[in-house]
């Protein structure tokens, strides 16, 4: 196999076969894959799917804690699980530019596989193209994922039966994605301890829905942050939501990259994070289900659904005040994911 990879490993030839058996077959390998079909054919015996797709182009590829590959798995599960689906299948498209190494294009598709076995999803089909050297970034991964969505689930989405007095948990700290692809960027020479936190969170979302049926919203801060997703919660909405600042968790690595860069880390991405309403009745009892996962020892209930200020969402600061929590305005950080 060649080192780098050529225009003919995109040919549909000997060398994309060879691609495909020696690389992809050889570590996504499972029965529906193996069929090598022009479609997967799957069964799925559900009233109701979920079905999303993404595409992954962060700058670098390779970053503290990760890859582009942990985040086209992770980010793909995670939609699916903040649906409140049981994500089953992905689908994984690369394009790739001319001349990358075929090592580092390995190390991509392995942590892919091993983060989709951890997940318990199948990587059931997939493409690969190869452009020209200059008209691609190294690679760009495409994903899309099915899971199966039980009917209680269905209004999780949208988020319909909040009311006043349901609390807002997240899942642990914040930031820790955007400033580790930052800090991992060559031309700012930074060092820092900072990982990503990209996670596949269908385990705890799923244990989280086991003990209670009064989750009424998740949705993952990616890009934009907690700050967005609130933001975008409260848009048009019959209720208001407060945050209470000292509720946060913000390593203090992050915070201080945050401060040197001049990034708000309310609005820095995430890729492990869920932010869940639940009532208030039910909400110490699925913190406690979040905080057995690895993924959330530092969970914590961060703020509440509010009667006041309908449409609007703030910060209670440490010191009594009070800000307003507006939508991200522009790209704050290019290339996150």
């Amino acid at each position: 196999m060649k080192e780098k990879i050529l225009l003919g490993h995109g040919s549909g030839g000997k060398l994309s076969h060879e691609l495909i058996d020696n690389l992809f077959a050889k570590h996504f390998s499972n029965p529906i894959l193996n069929q090598q079909s022009d479609s997967a054919i799957i069964g799925i015996d559900a009233s109701h799917i979920a079905y999303t797709t993404d595409s992954f182009v962060v700058d670098p590829i390779f970053f503290p804690g990760g890859n582009i590959g942990n985040l086209a798995v992770a980010g793909t599960v995670n939609d699916l699980a903040v649906s409140g689906a049981k994500p089953m299948y992905l689908s994984v498209g690369f394009i790739i530019e001319e001349g990358f190494s075929y090592d580092e294009l390995e190390k991509i598709v392995i942590s892919m596989a091993d983060d989709a076995k951890k997940a318990g999803v199948t990587i059931v089909t997939g493409d690969t193209k190869v452009v020209d050297k200059g008209k691609c970034d190294k690679v760009f991964i495409n994903t899309s994922g099915i899971g199966i969505l039980n009917k209680q689930n269905i209004e999780i989405s949208s988020g319909s039966d909040i009311k006043t007095g349901d609390k807002i948990i997240i899942n642990g700290s914040i930031g820790d994605h955007g400033m580790s692809v930052m800090a991992a960027r060559n031309e700012l020479n930074i060092r820092t301890h900072i990982e990503t936190d990209c996670a596949c969170l269908n385990h705890l979302i799923s244990d989280a829905l086991k003990v209670s049926d009064k989750i009424k919203f998740m949705r993952d801060a990616t890009r934009g942050g907690l700050g967005t997703v609130i933001s975008e919660l409260v848009s048009d909405s019959d209720f208001g939501i407060q945050i209470d600042e000292e509720k946060l968790v913000i390593h203090e690595s992050v915070r201080g990259l945050c401060e040197l860069l001049g990034f708000d880390p309310l609005y820095v991405a995430n890729e492990g994070k869920v932010v869940m309403i639940v009532g208030d009745e039910d909400a110490q009892k699925v913190l406690a289900a979040i905080k057995e996962s690895p993924f959330g020892k530092e969970a914590s209930i961060i703020g509440e659904v509010s009667e006041y200020h309908k449409g609007m969402a703030w910060l209670t600061t440490g010191v009594g005040g009070k800000r307003i929590i507006e939508m991200l305005s522009g790209q704050q950080l290019p290339r996150i994911c």
